[in-house]
């Protein structure tokens, strides 16, 4: 008696296509940033963080059986070009925006696949798990904030220059949330239930999400030693 494959939920499925196209733009802007790097170390943590991004990539493609190239190519198809004009409109101009623009851009996207995943069926912990996604605060060793945090902090003009960076980095990031929202209704659906599950009824379920958005993007600058 043949045993029937068990369907992926819809919700897991857009959300893991969301994650998972980020995550390959994560691999790529890391990987541009080690190739541009100012001394030999900053390229091998940078081309080792690029690395660690496509295996948490994988790790997400897997809980949805999408194995190989075209598997994950047809996962995150819906999401072709959601990137486009955030970039366009975030083009860095030298090496240390750019990173910025890797650490702030990509990790509201980080943070906000985390907090929809809340509006899962388990509360996320699968997909959580997979991606590697902290319950609480991300941990302040991420290479590519540790590499920025020094540079900051030993070049005051660098510093102002990236502060004003990151908040256009973080505006242009945030504006694509009820883009996203409304072209992927699955997506509106788990901030729905991820709002009721955090038990905050006050406000929609957009601005609740950009609430903690820009909240989390705060406690990044503070720990790259920048002003939000």
């Amino acid at each position: 008696m043949s045993q029937q494959q068990s369907t992926p939920d819809p919700a897991l499925t857009t959300l893991v296509g969301l994650a998972a196209y980020t995550g390959l733009a994560a691999f790529g802007l890391l990987a541009a940033r080690s190739v541009d790097a100012p001394d030999l170390a900053a390229r091998q943590t940078l081309a080792t963080a690029a690395g660690e991004a496509l295996e948490r990539q994988q790790r997400l493609l897997a809980l949805v059986g999408a194995p190989g190239p075209d598997g994950a190519a047809a996962v995150m198809a819906p999401f072709d070009g959601a990137l486009a004009d955030f970039d366009a409109r975030t083009t860095p101009s030298g090496w240390a925006e750019g990173l910025l623009k890797s650490v702030v851009g990509l990790g509201v996207a980080r943070d906000l696949c985390r907090e929809l995943a809340a509006g899962l069926p388990d509360g996320g912990s699968a997909f959580v798990g997979a991606v590697g996604l902290p319950v609480g605060e991300p941990p302040a060793d991420d290479p590519a904030t540790a590499l920025l945090a020094e540079a900051a902090a030993a070049d005051g003009v660098l510093a102002a220059r990236l502060a004003l960076w990151g908040r256009r980095v973080v505006g242009e990031a945030l504006g694509l949330v009820p883009v996203l929202l409304a072209a992927h209704p699955p997506l509106a659906a788990l901030a729905a239930r991820a709002r009721e599950a955090a038990d905050d009824g006050g406000a929609s379920a957009q601005a609740w999400l950009v609430s903690r958005l820009t909240a989390e993007h705060t406690r990044r600058m503070d720990r790259l030693g920048l002003a939000a």
